[in-house]
């Protein structure tokens, strides 16, 4: 059991590290649904789907929806759906980045979430992201979307010294996000010493991507940086959507090495878990025989900002998935509501452990811990999406396979907050039950949880994967 939990925990290492952005998860998460022969479908396309297969598609290379259709799959029948987020608080470069203040060349941000901003002060920073490059082959133009990721660190947030600010440790540290949080990315002198030729403006017969050259809006310095990493020049990148990232690796730690210290834990946490616990309950060919369901999971960005987007829960990626799919099987669209009241969606987003410093802020009685396994999240006033039916459900899967489960409700005088259950619990129609493993320090640049709940959570959900079409039968609630 415990070399199973290395590796396990091993690979969340490994997935962690290679996805320090939106972009990156998604890539990432691609590489492994491809290596376990899921087969890339394009909503650009007409679907040709077929039962006992197993495919995924993006969307703004953001977002992932990947689903394995059951052999016995008939339209009208459920969907078994775990959703995630890809997305994290961070910091995001502004449109035009360019700072030049106090002989400093500084890298303009904006604040994406609800971050826990003092936490980026004083770490080692790069940055990482999209960018859009123009290409001219044999005097054709194209355009490419292309990841990047600076491994260096590149870019530094100071504190004020203490001798400056006498009163920090008495009256707080409170900066102000758009004069204080700004990155400082060298000292003017140097990146003049180090200046490229290519800003002295030479002639480039009219192959910029654009008429305003990239270098009026970011430092020129940065964008060689990121040219040199795509093998480009800096006048072929059109533009880009990047972010500030901690450069520290995520790493198993504490003292008895039970802790996961990393960035990012919410919510990618919960997105491996559900992807792993997908590809495994699927890798077989025998996984498949006897389900008459669809098997999904759904990760998607712009959760930490509301989920309104083209790519976020509340579009209608999932409800175009579900559509798509049941009309590949019949042309009655009647059998798509029929199928949404049959399935069940795990909105999966981590959970605030107890903290023993602030016990005070969990009611008496709901005070999840670490290694105590998932965790449902109840609110009668609906910010989580889980109830009586769906709890019940999620609860009998843990007691089958002897898995600890945990409940958490918010104190009476604090305010609660939301996951993407309630927007597709509402959106779509869909039963949903809202868990998470629990954490700490959460919309911490550096976050924790337990090794033990990465493995309860893999193994939750890959139950629910594999009992849930047999429980539903035995369960009459609207007859």
């Amino acid at each position: 059991m415990a070399n199973t939990t290395s590796s396990l925990v091993s690979d969340f290492l490994s997935f962690l590290n290679a996805s320090p952005t939106a972009f990156h998860a998604v890539d990432e998460s691609k590489k492994r649904l491809r290596h376990a022969g899921y087969e890339q479908i394009s909503e650009r396309e007409d679907w040709k789907l077929e039962a006992g297969k197993k495919y995924f598609f993006t969307r703004n290379y953001s977002t992932i929806v990947a689903f394995a259709i059951g052999k016995k799959y008939e339209a009208g029948n459920g969907f078994h759906i775990i959703g995630a987020h890809t997305d994290s608080p961070c910091l995001k470069l502004k449109p035009v980045s360019k700072i030049t203040k106090g002989g400093c060349l500084e890298v303009d941000v904006q604040t994406y979430g609800g971050g826990l901003w003092y936490t980026w002060f004083d770490r080692d920073l790069t940055v990482a992201g999209r960018v859009i490059l123009k290409e001219d082959k044999a005097g054709s133009v194209s355009y490419s979307h292309r990841l990047v990721r600076i491994e260096d660190p590149i870019m530094r947030v100071p504190t004020l010294a203490i001798h400056l600010d006498r009163n920090v440790n008495s009256e707080g540290f409170k900066p102000n996000t758009q004069t204080h949080l700004v990155p400082l990315l060298a000292t003017a002198i140097k990146a003049e010493v180090n200046k490229v030729a290519a800003e002295g403006g030479e002639d480039d017969g009219g192959k910029k991507c654009t008429e305003t050259s990239s270098k009026s809006k970011h430092h020129p310095l940065l964008m060689e940086i990121i040219a040199k990493a795509l093998g480009c020049k800096p006048d072929e990148i059109c533009d880009f959507e990047l972010q500030a990232c901690d450069t520290q690796p995520s790493v198993l730690g504490g003292a008895a090495k039970e802790f996961i210290f990393s960035g990012r834990l919410d919510n990618l946490c919960m997105s491996f878990c559900s992807l792993k616990a997908l590809i495994d309950s699927t890798s077989s060919g025998s996984d498949l025989e006897e389900e008459s369901g669809v098997r999904m999971v759904a990760l998607f960005d712009h959760e930490e900002v509301g989920s309104n987007s083209a790519q976020g829960a509340g579009s209608p990626v999932m409800i175009d998935a579900l559509s798509h799919i049941t009309s590949c099987f019949s042309s009655d669209a009647k059998v798509l509501k029929k199928a949404i009241q049959k399935s069940l969606l795990v909105s999966a987003d981590m959970a605030h452990a107890l903290h023993p410093n602030f016990m005070d802020k969990h009611e008496e009685n709901h005070q999840p811990k670490m290694h105590g396994g998932l965790v449902i999240k109840h609110n009668a006033n609906q910010r989580y999406a889980t109830n009586a039916v769906t709890s019940f459900v999620f609860r009998e899967i843990a007691e089958k396979h002897n898995l600890p489960v945990q409940d958490f409700v918010v104190r009476n005088d604090m305010a609660c907050g939301s996951t993407i259950g309630p927007i597709l619990a509402s959106s779509v129609g869909i039963r949903t039950v809202d868990v998470g493993a629990p954490q700490l320090s959460m919309h911490s640049i550096r976050e924790m949880c337990a090794a033990d709940d990465v493995k309860h959570s893999y193994e939750h959900f890959k139950a629910f994967f594999q009992e849930f079409t047999h429980l539903d039968t035995k369960l009459t609630v609207d007859l």
